[in-house]
């Protein structure tokens, strides 16, 4: 008798934590009121996190999102926060021959030409011109509002905003997207090399600091002479490729 009680009194405690456990789980995915950040609080708490001076895509260390963009967006346990998924045609640069190849877009939520991205519960956020990590920072302020403590992830799933531009004596001239680090010499390379009458001559321009063209900011022009370049001679010419430059080979 004494050890069908103790047995008893072993499953009694089993049973009071199951139901410790599951209260609190059930307690960390509750949410405490679906209600609508509206847009004051919206840009005031992305002014918290990012100040009046936005940073655009340029030289930055980390991601800057741009418009066109697709990101991922989700709430721990709460899933993907996409209020509509990308599912725009290809998307390619060069129309015609020239540029990149169509490429199909990734799924996720796209930033608008308004700069702007659609999420259950806090509808339109304003999103271009933060970091990844400053957009998770803001999202989970403003999801606040909707869950108890969130943990918002946010991915980068397909960059459609940094572009450069080929033209001039190359095989496939056209708009390319900068998905990866590129040099002047590499970039002409991706658009298929000189052609017979190129002279390997190059000129590069570039326009302020990316998509951020304020005023008083001028176009840079670079010249490069790729026989030089091939000889040793002025070598730091190779630069990298920045969004929003272009190519012009002679």
């Amino acid at each position: 008798m004494r050890g069908v009680c103790r047995n008893f009194g072993y499953l009694f405690v089993l049973i009071v934590l199951f139901v410790l456990c599951q209260a609190g789980l059930a307690r960390a995915a509750q949410s405490t009121a679906d209600v609508v950040a509206d847009s004051a609080m919206k840009e005031k708490l992305r002014q918290e996190i990012v100040g009046t001076e936005l940073q655009y895509p340029g030289e930055e260390e980390e991601y800057v999102i741009g418009y066109g963009d697709i990101l991922s967006v989700s709430v721990y346990g709460e899933g993907d926060m996409a209020a509509s998924l990308a599912h725009a045609a290809g998307r390619g640069e060069g129309e015609g021959a020239g540029g990149d190849a169509l490429r199909r877009p990734g799924t996720g939520v796209e930033v608008r030409i308004d700069g702007r991205i659609s999420l259950q519960h806090i509808g339109d956020v304003n999103v271009v011109g933060m970091t990844l990590t400053q957009l998770a920072d803001y999202l989970k302020k403003l999801y606040s509002t909707v869950f108890t403590d969130p943990i918002v992830t946010v991915t980068l799933v397909q960059s459609n905003s940094r572009r450069y531009t080929v033209m001039g004596q190359v095989a496939n001239p056209g708009i390319f997207f900068l998905d990866y680090p590129i040099t002047l010499v590499q970039a002409v390379a991706r658009s298929g090399g000189f052609t017979e009458w190129a002279n390997h001559e190059i000129t590069v321009v570039r326009q302020g600091d990316g998509l951020h063209k304020g005023k008083g900011q001028q176009k840079k022009k670079l010249e490069f002479d790729y026989d030089d370049f091939l000889k040793g001679k002025d070598l730091e010419k190779n630069i990298y490729i920045h969004s929003g430059d272009i190519v012009i080979v002679h």
